[in-house]
């Protein structure tokens, strides 16, 4: 770097100015006369000019307002004057090279020249060596803008960023080579080519802990989340490491155990130990090593330590040692210190609640083992039962905290204070919405419990926030309240922060649907409709949202062959005062014959005609609890067959069938999330009736034609559904269902006809036999409908149970939680059956399953998935055949039952 005097200015502060030179006798030299400057008196001078000179784009006025230097100023020559103008120019960061010298002195009189070098500019820049998504990740890392200027701190500032975003995917041994090249393109302008090389992950071969004697390694690098070891299977390395074990003899020495290990830690490696050393499967820990995850990791083991009564645990030293280019191993030295246990527990500052009562909900005795983080739950939050926190805050004691206090420490018990301060109840004075661009706030309010002028509540405030989730309408992730205190006037004001998000569906599917063959659907569904803006043309997007209501269209066709129409509409708070639903749907449905004449259709020779209409409404219960609902439908079908093909076996094929169903639902949903529940459940019952016509009519059933049998269909029908979830590690939910299914006839000469019988197997979702209203069943592994008996109806064959039992565990993990693109990956298990009759019904033998899938939930269209799942029993129909093997299935638009 050139700068010409300026070394002597900052080793002297003083300043030389170029063009004076100095001469071999020490005289100082200009253009016409020498000049010598006495150090060591330096002389004032009265700058009369200024000139810069070298600026191409950078304007000159600015650049003597930034060096500080004016015409008429006085200076000191040699003095720090000239150097402060340096460095301010230098401070900019915008010049290469800058030097100061004086043109000529004339009396007191100085002329100066800023001779500068500007840097050149950032016209463009690429990544080597990256994939396309990390180039993407990386440009906006980076602080690289086309036109800056140019600094070694932005160049270097580069090259940190890279290494760091590749350091935390574990490659610790990624090279960045930055170089430059001239931009002939544009003046002052250099293009950056950042070659970065990955090498290999550095993954973590083994984690030691030393001198560890109270806890098995195992335990203790579950402890560790985020940092695992590299899996590997060396079954012959195991196999001879027991053998020599085996061989060694006995070690008579007390096995040191510890109270909360099983089995405890022998003296000499157990055999146990020696496998583990050589068999590792880690299937949900990584094993690249990231250093802000193993920071984390570690202040982990120390809270394990702590909540085992290890108060003083600490980690004496922890070493990385490097194996070789692309493996490390950890060694870990923890001193656990001494174990304390709680004592005396006592009670300040509570006049609302009685010490006993405290004691109760706070759930320690003396002696148990000191625990500081299980205290802090059943003081603060508890999410597996009540703490001391909600007994206040449930009752509008907003302000209230409670501080343990260690107050003695006698050998290995200690005696804990709890100063409690309840302060006065908080009543709620406004309640806020925000981010509800679509969504009337009525529809949002009417869901809200913690309304102005009552008392606040937390529980109110949680469950709030899960009626909000469960409306659909809003990114259930980022559904949260703000409560904004007021200790002053003792009131509380609440804002509830939420991202809409859209909600309306559109469903395009196609199927094969049996006999029908291929199906094509398209389905609307407007999830936020509003039907009193119906003639307001400026609330449609595209069409009236904003009031909770739905509105879905369907349609499916297979040309002239089949058609199907639906339409519904549903309001979950009728008059807008009370959670009662109502709704009314109507579909209709045709199914045409033809006759073919050399492979070609001609002429429609039968059809089958269904229509059918519900009306519901529903209501949500306070006993036993408000997650309880009942709702109640009534629905009519009706089937008009003429000249179709041996349906239903009537006269000359044709006939019409009715069926009046009265249906009443009992349900409880305490599911916190709809998109991804991690905790709660979810239980209903229904049953559906028709009129028991042959109790009271003079039909002779065991004598009548099918045409005088199903002109008024009779069934009672009994569904159990089950859902339980349970949020294991982080994210990692499973979940449990059971369904079961019983159809029935009032009377046995009567019998249970040909409609609402069970189909199982399969995807659940397609050749379904709609037109007779049966439920299809899902039991993934097999074929669709394969698990589905047959009898003899009246002469015809009929394909269907009366029995069937499903029970299934998901083990699902999320990819991503984004409310455009909810996506998590699962595994399942599960097992069902389908039965003609209680004569052969036997729960214990079931078809069972196993296999992965992946669910894409997309407002647009819902619920997409795809499954492979393996049976393990043979198809019904080759009951001494070959399992039945993977199959793959889809689903769209809903999850499978």
């Amino acid at each position: 770097m050139k700068i010409k005097i300026l070394l002597l200015f900052l080793l002297t502060s003083t300043c030389v100015l170029g063009q004076i030179r100095y001469g071999t006798q020490g005289r100082l030299k200009s253009n016409n006369s020498g000049i010598r400057i006495n150090y060591s008196n330096p002389q004032e001078y009265t700058i009369a000019e200024i000139n810069v000179t070298g600026a191409e784009f950078l304007d000159q006025v600015a650049l003597t307002s930034i060096s500080g230097l004016k015409v008429g100023d006085k200076i000191k020559v040699p003095g720090d004057d000239i150097t402060q103008a340096i460095k301010k120019l230098w401070k900019q960061g915008l010049i290469g090279n800058v030097e100061i010298y004086a043109n000529k002195i004339e009396g007191d009189n100085i002329y100066l020249t800023i001779e500068l070098k500007e840097r050149p500019r950032l016209s463009r820049f690429n990544f080597t060596g990256v994939t396309k998504s990390q180039d993407s990740d990386l440009r906006e890392k980076v602080n690289l803008i086309r036109g800056r200027v140019m600094t070694d701190a932005i160049i270097k500032n580069s090259e940190l960023t890279v290494k760091k975003y590749f350091y935390e995917k574990g490659y610790l041994n990624t090279e960045v080579d930055i170089k430059y090249e001239r931009d002939t393109i544009i003046n002052n302008s250099v293009m950056i080519d950042i070659a970065v090389k990955k090498n290999k992950k550095v993954k973590v071969r083994n984690i030691n802990f030393v001198g560890n004697e109270n806890y098995s390694e195992m335990k203790l690098r579950s402890k560790m989340k985020n940092t695992g070891e590299r899996p590997r299977f060396k079954i012959a390395g195991a196999l001879i490491a027991t053998g020599i074990n085996a061989l060694k003899p006995k070690d008579k020495r007390t096995p040191v155990r510890s109270e909360d290990d099983t089995v405890g830690i022998n003296i000499s490696k157990p055999i146990m130990n020696l496998v583990f050393e050589n068999v590792k499967l880690n299937v949900f820990k990584s094993a690249k090593f990231v250093r802000e995850k193993y920071e984390e990791d570690k202040e982990s083991l120390i809270a394990f330590y702590n909540s085992k009564g290890f108060r003083d645990a600490y980690i004496e030293e922890d070493t990385i040692v490097s194996v070789d280019r692309n493996s490390i191993d950890i060694d870990i030295r923890i001193v656990p210190g001494q174990r304390y246990y709680f004592r005396n527990i006592t009670w300040t500052g509570n006049f609302i609640h009685d010490d006993r009562t405290l004691d109760q909900i706070l759930g320690v005795e003396k002696g148990d083992i000191y625990n500081m983080e299980s205290l802090d739950k059943k003081l603060n939050f508890n999410p597996n039962g009540p703490d001391v926190s909600s007994l206040y805050m449930d009752n509008g004691y907003l302000f209230f905290n409670v501080n343990p206090v260690e107050v003695q420490i006698d050998g290995d018990s200690i005696d804990v204070e709890m100063r409690i301060y309840e302060g006065a109840q908080a009543t709620i004075r406004k309640v806020y919405v925000t981010g509800n661009d679509r969504t009337n706030d009525h529809v949002i309010m009417r869901e809200i419990r913690t309304l102005p002028g009552q008392k606040f509540s937390r529980s109110e405030l949680i469950r709030t926030q899960r009626e909000l989730s469960q409306l659909g309408y809003f990114n259930p992730e980022t559904v949260s309240p703000n409560p904004i205190p007021n200790p002053v006037d003792e009131t509380v004001d609440i804002e509830w922060s939420l991202e809409e998000r859209p909600s309306d569906q559109i469903e395009l599917s196609g199927g094969w649907g049996g006999s029908f063959g291929f199906v094509g659907t398209l389905g609307l569904t407007f999830n936020n409709f509003s039907l009193r803006n119906l003639t307001n043309f400026d609330k449609w997007r595209p069409l009236p949202v904003g009031d909770g209501q739905k509105l879905s269209l369907r349609l499916q066709a297979n040309g002239r062959q089949f058609q199907s129409y639906s339409v519904s509409f549903s309001e979950p708070w009728l008059g807008g005062k009370k959670p009662r639903s109502f709704g009314v749907s109507y579909n209709y449905s045709v199914q045409r014959s033809f006759n073919y004449y050399n492979g070609r259709r001609n002429d429609i020779i039968g059809s089958m005609q269904v229509m059918s209409a519900t009306v519901s409404l529903g209501q949500r219960l306070k006993w036993p609890d408000d997650y309880f609902t009942l709702s109640n439908a009534v629905s009519f079908t009706n089937y008009n067959l003429h000249r179709f093909g041996g349906s239903l076996g009537f006269d000359n094929n044709s006939g019409i069938a009715n069926s009046f169903t009265f249906k009443t639902t009992l349900a409880r949903n305490s599911i916190d999330n709809p998109m991804y529940p991690r905790s709660g459940s979810s239980v209903s019952l229904s049953l559906a009736l028709t009129p028991p016509y042959s109790l009271f009519n003079e039909l002779d059933y065991e004598n009548a034609s099918n045409n005088e049998r199903y002109e008024w269909v009779e069934y009672h029908k009994w569904m159990f559904d089950a859902k339980y979830y349970m949020q294991l590690i982080g994210d990692l939910v499973i979940e449990a269902r059971a369904h079961i299914g019983y159809l029935g006839a009032y009377q046995g000469d009567v019998g249970v006809g040909p409609f609402e019988r069970f189909q199982l197997g399969g995807d659940g979702l397609t050749g379904s036999n709609f037109l007779l209203g049966n439920d299809v069943v899902g039991l993934r592994g097999y074929d669709n409908n394969s698990i589905t008996p047959t009898e003899e109806v009246n002469g015809n064959l009929v394909r269907g149970g009366t029995i069937f039992n499903k029970y299934v565990f998901e083990l699902r993990y999320p990819v991503s939680l984004n409310p455009s693109a909810t996506i998590y990956v699962l595994g399942f298990a599960e097992a069902g059956n389908n039965w003609l009759n209680f004569n052969e019904y036997n729960p214990n033998s079931l078809y069972t399953s196993a296999g992965g899938g992946v669910r894409i939930f997309m407002p647009a269209f819902g619920l997409l998935g795809i499954d492979w799942g393996y049976g393990f029993n043979p198809d019904p129909g080759t009951p001494n055949g070959p399992a039945s093997g993977g199959q793959i299935h889809f689903s769209i638009g809903q999850t499978i039952r």
